[in-house]
């Protein structure tokens, strides 16, 4: 509850506090130093008021398609005060984006709990808000050719699977080749705690 004694519109996911600084640490050497970042599917807005508060000299532009999501995001903005914390869109990453102009763009967790339209919606946006040699950058767990997956993230994926068939761990070739059909070529993969992994793709 809030002071005044109405619900506490904040939303907290356990997995914020232990993925923000390994994904933080990435995005620091792969965003440009100034500019407007858009996140897609912003959550709570956990990520975005540490990404924005360690990142001063990039505006974050959070986004959801969730009332709710956004609700949580504006509150969290609320009390970190954030000059360059903006407040949160509506965006569909599935449907047709704003005619905006950002200098990267930030997609965590969404992939693999969104259909796949959502992920084609995704680079087809992305390449059409990002100028040449601007990145997108995703972060979550995905598989991989024909390596088995880990116990923890099999498990993941079928729980997903049952939650809604239309989710579950994409494979990182299919992605690729997604943002390849958008204009959107592969830059570099980067490992990171608990099997997930961060990709990043720069508009061509």
């Amino acid at each position: 509850m809030t002071e005044d004694g109405f619900p506490d519109p904040r939303r907290q996911a356990p997995a914020t506090e232990r993925n923000r600084d390994p994904i933080l640490s990435v995005l620091r050497e792969v965003l440009p130093l100034s500019g407007r970042v858009l996140e897609v599917a912003g959550g709570t807005g956990e990520h975005a008021v540490h990404f924005a508060a360690a990142l001063p000299d990039l505006l974050w532009q959070p986004s959801d398609p969730d009332p709710q999501a956004r609700a949580s995001i504006a509150a969290w903005r609320g009390d970190a005060g954030l000059s360059n914390l903006l407040e949160p869109i509506a965006l569909d990453a599935a449907a047709d984006w704003p005619d905006m102009g950002a200098e990267a763009v930030v997609c965590i967790n969404m992939i693999h709990i969104s259909p796949w339209a959502a992920t084609e919606g995704l680079m087809a946006g992305a390449a059409k808000v990002l100028g040449s040699g601007h990145p997108l950058v995703l972060y979550g767990p995905y598989r991989r050719g024909e390596r088995m997956l880990e116990p923890g993230n099999a498990a993941f994926d079928e729980d997903l699977k049952r939650r809604d068939p239309d989710w579950g761990l994409r494979s990182v070739e299919d992605v690729r080749a997604c943002a390849l059909d958008h204009g959107l070529a592969f830059d570099q993969l980067v490992e990171m705690p608990a099997n997930n992994l961060m990709l990043v793709f720069r508009k061509r």
